[in-house]
């Protein structure tokens, strides 16, 4: 298996040398960052509301509902996150539709948001 080059942090002006991406330091900052841009839970709809749908929901749907499990059908995993099939992105018509939810084991719920949010690796 070939070895990759180390290569510069892509922060300008950082010499870090990573195998991708940013440093940890800048990474870090990076998140922080986004985490700060992004608001509360509370102010984007997870409050007391939310917690109650969501419990009634998985109650309902105990199983995870992603394409790989199918709901028992092909892995059998427990659902713990509810999760909004098209990423609502603060439309609260689109959050609170029950036909745009599924039931998902937080594996398979983490691996969905990497995906759509193009953060396959947790540094960079």
């Amino acid at each position: 298996m070939p070895i990759t080059p180390m290569r510069p942090c892509s922060t300008p002006g950082c010499g870090r040398l990573v195998e991708s991406g940013k440093c940890d330091e800048h990474a870090k900052q990076l998140r922080q960052r986004l985490d700060a841009e992004r608001g509360s839970a509370s102010s984007r709809g997870y409050g007391a509301k939310w917690r109650k749908a969501r419990e009634a929901y998985l109650r309902a749907h105990p199983l995870c509902q992603c394409p790989e499990c199918g709901e028992g059908r092909i892995r059998l995993r427990p659902a713990s996150v509810v999760d909004h099939i098209i990423p609502h992105k603060g439309d609260m018509t689109l959050f609170w539709d029950r036909a745009n939810w599924q039931a998902m084991a937080k594996q398979c719920h983490d691996r969905k948001t990497a995906r759509e949010d193009g953060r396959w690796q947790s540094k960079g």
